[in-house]
């Protein structure tokens, strides 16, 4: 790719982000989350915030060389600490109207051989400090959005074979495609035409309003998930509770809703890695019964799964269904990311944990008590894992019993 033409869509990309991905309004403040190896970029999407009319732009700057020197070498009790001046900059931001772009980019392994109570411990202080600000994005109150550009130490690790430049050019060409950017088109039209088709499926599913779905593949995916009355699937963009369109993740290709906090039982077998806190767990499966996680397995990283449950008691449990065809451009590539933000939109997946008040009825105005008996999970952590196959079948039951094809072959039946 000429220099020309990077430049080109690297402006692209940054005004995407900000007039689609967040939809910032005139005189909005904007927050962005992003690591010192990403700081061009981050500058660029400042200045796209700037030319669409941001009242200002704070960037939250994060390093994760010394993040993984704090955890070698601080003493434990500072883990189960969090900053208050950092808890202060986003629950003030967000109370103010502020938009959130996070750029989603680190060494896949970068806390590898940390003392998983470490993670564990900072998980569970910044999530508890950032309670509000976390409830404000998933109930819609603030536009948020998720994207990703290329480091060196990411890219080496999904492309090893190449030198560290080489690596990074087809890392960007990899996410260009993704996010649907290619010289001389309107990348703007190409997402409007995605995000109709995302509107389809997810009416598709609130049309039959099932009550439950069921999982199977060849692999060993024997799992069905009740879904609560009054659910709601979404996907593609979503709306603000003051009505503003924004987009949150970038790419995105999946629909969702939430699972019966009680509801799921079966086994289930991961079908790509999973990223948690810098390691890597693979080769997992996973027992339910009511609800909960009550076996697993990992050919590597069991230990990370282990401390991830025990966060709280709503980590064990499942917060989202998500329906990818298998036929996604992320999936055809070929391409295995190590990014949970390309990874889950290469396969159908479910997340431990936290629920999005939004995918039920009227839950944007529940307190934690009534989403909890209406069967929505809570919890401090939302870690989503990959269950898509080309074989995946699935099917939906409706109240009265009828059994309709959702899946086959890893895709929507439907389409």
């Amino acid at each position: 790719m000429d220099e020309e033409t990077r430049e080109e869509l690297l402006e692209e990309y940054a005004r995407l982000i900000v007039r689609m991905g967040v939809r910032l309004q005139e005189d909005q403040p904007l927050v962005i989350n992003a690591p010192l190896a990403c700081a061009a970029f981050a500058r660029r999407v400042a200045s796209a915030a700037y030319d669409a009319g941001a009242h200002d732009v704070t960037v939250a700057w994060n390093d994760e060389a010394l993040a993984r020197l704090r955890y070698d070498k601080a003493k434990k009790s500072v883990f189960k600490e969090f900053p208050e001046w950092r808890r202060r900059l986003y629950q003030d931001s967000a109370e103010a109207g502020a938009a959130f772009v996070t750029i989603h980019a680190s060494d896949p392994e970068i806390f590898s051989g940390v003392e998983p109570e470490r993670l564990t411990l900072a998980q569970q202080a910044a999530g508890t400090a950032l309670m509000e600000y976390r409830q404000r994005l998933m109930s819609n109150k603030n536009s948020w959005c998720v994207v990703s550009i290329p480091t060196e130490s990411w890219a080496k690790k999904v492309f090893p074979a190449k030198t560290p430049a080489a690596a990074v050019e087809k890392l960007w060409q990899a996410i260009f495609e993704a996010v649907r950017l290619a010289p001389g088109e309107d990348a703007a039209a190409r997402w409007q035409e995605h995000i109709d088709f995302l509107a389809r499926a997810a009416k598709f599913m609130n049309d039959h309003a099932f009550v439950r779905l069921e999982y199977k593949n060849s692999l060993g995916t024997d799992l069905s998930i009740e879904l609560p009355k009054g659910h709601i699937w979404m996907g593609g963009a979503e709306k603000t509770q003051g009505g503003v369109t924004f987009v949150a993740n970038m790419p995105t290709e999946e629909i969702y809703t939430l699972p019966k906090r009680d509801g799921v039982n079966g086994t289930v077998k991961a079908t790509r890695p999973l990223n948690v806190n810098g390691n890597i767990v693979d080769g997992f499966s996973l027992t339910f019964e009511s609800g909960k996680v009550v076996d697993y397995k990992a050919e590597r990283g069991a230990e990370i799964l282990q401390e991830l449950f025990a966060t709280d008691e709503g980590a064990s449990f499942l917060g989202e269904v998500a329906l990818v065809p298998y036929d996604s451009p992320i999936s055809k590539s070929g391409i295995l990311f190590f990014n949970t933000l390309f990874d889950e939109n290469a396969a159908c997946h479910l997340a431990f944990g936290k629920a999005y008040p939004t995918c039920i009825e009227g839950g944007e105005a529940m307190t934690a008590d009534e989403l909890l008996q209406r069967g929505v999970n809570d919890s401090l952590v939302h870690e989503d894992f990959m269950i898509g196959s080309k074989d995946l079948a699935i099917d939906g039951i409706e109240p009265d019993g009828t059994r309709v094809p959702v899946f086959r072959e890893g895709n929507f039946a439907f389409a």
